[in-house]
């Protein structure tokens, strides 16, 4: 396995980076979208989360790696348990790959031919959702993704489970995982139905900063010459965010978002016209996450402002007679109702 860049090495980008530690502290948001022009960085910062999230506890043998608090049990634990066998081990946060090209069996899962035909048994060969089960499923060029792929996601992130049907089989397992997506808009447009989906958009741009474009080079070249050095240097300050991640999900659960907070959030989601309520409750989730990132006491109205443009730009309906993007336009939105 390739040695992925330090995230902590990924130069400028605040806003994605931002994101992307939102939605490792609080998967709930729904996942993460990031757009923008080729070479900024994005598949890289994904990929750098990988080494980043701290280790998680999960039951041993089971194909799913289940939480063993979890209330339910999957029949991997189910069996586990009837035989007196269930034991717990620590394992690394998965972040799961999509291909654009992979097959339904491939994403879902399928029946196990070899063992099938071998020993005459049925057994379920687990695909990329169960591999992705608590943790991140990662799309690259997302809106090149095919329509029947697109539908599989749409029904197993909407209910948490991936229900198999098919060759004799009869196969449900838990399948709750953030989906990160990237891409370049400028390929084609998502799907309404997807876009929905996540729960954080951002953009992302070429830097225009000479100083800052020389230390993207001297660093990714520093990085190919020596990953394993590179690497190394960059591992203090990868520890350092580690812990922030784990600090900020402590505190999570002691955060309470205020009613002038909720409804502030209310008031620029009816302002802008964000579709649903999905915005509001996005707005919500990101506001107290990024307090608990920032070990802040409460959230704030300031919480609130630093993630509105992230958690709304992809929920609005093009505006004929606006030229504006929809960044600008909630950045107006937000201008005027908070000053």
């Amino acid at each position: 396995m390739s040695t992925p860049f330090p995230f902590s090495a990924l130069v400028g980008q605040d806003e994605m980076k931002r994101a992307i530690l939102i939605a490792a502290v609080e998967p709930a948001i729904g996942g993460l979208l990031v757009l923008g022009d080729r070479g900024t960085g994005k598949s890289t910062a994904v990929r750098g989360l990988a080494a980043l999230l701290p280790r998680m506890r999960a039951v041993q043998g089971c194909r799913y790696h289940c939480d063993p608090a979890a209330s339910s049990a999957c029949e991997d634990c189910a069996r586990l348990r009837l035989a007196g066998r269930l034991k717990t081990e620590e394992v690394p946060v998965p972040v799961v790959d999509l291909p654009l090209g992979a097959s339904e069996d491939r994403v879902l899962g399928a029946l196990d031919l070899e063992r099938a035909l071998s020993q005459g048994i049925k057994v379920f060969e687990p695909g990329l959702l169960a591999k992705a089960h608590r943790g991140f499923l990662y799309i690259d060029e997302v809106n090149l993704l095919e329509d029947h792929l697109v539908d599989l996601l749409i029904d197993v992130a909407a209910s948490g489970e991936n229900v198999i049907e098919r060759e004799g089989l009869s196969v449900r397992h838990p399948a709750r995982f953030v989906l990160v997506g990237s891409g370049n808009p400028e390929e084609g447009e998502l799907r309404p139905q997807l876009l929905d989906r996540f729960g954080l958009s951002v953009e992302v741009k070429t830097p225009s900063d000479i100083a800052q474009r020389v230390e993207v080079v001297r660093r990714r070249d520093a990085f190919e010459r020596d990953p394993v050095a590179f690497t190394t240097l960059w591992a203090r300050q990868d520890a350092k965010v580690r812990r922030q991640i784990l600090q900020a999900r402590e505190r999570l659960p002691d955060l309470v978002v205020g009613d002038v907070v909720l409804h502030r959030a209310a008031e620029l989601c009816v302002a802008v016209g964000s579709d649903g309520l999905r915005g509001e409750l996005t707005l919500m989730r990101a506001a107290r996450a990024l307090a608990a990132l920032q070990a802040a006491p409460e959230v704030t109205l300031a919480h609130l402002r630093e993630i509105a443009v992230p958690a709304l730009r992809h929920r609005l309906r093009r505006n004929p007679l606006d030229d504006t993007g929809s960044g600008q336009r909630i950045e107006r939105a937000v201008a005027e109702l908070w000053t």
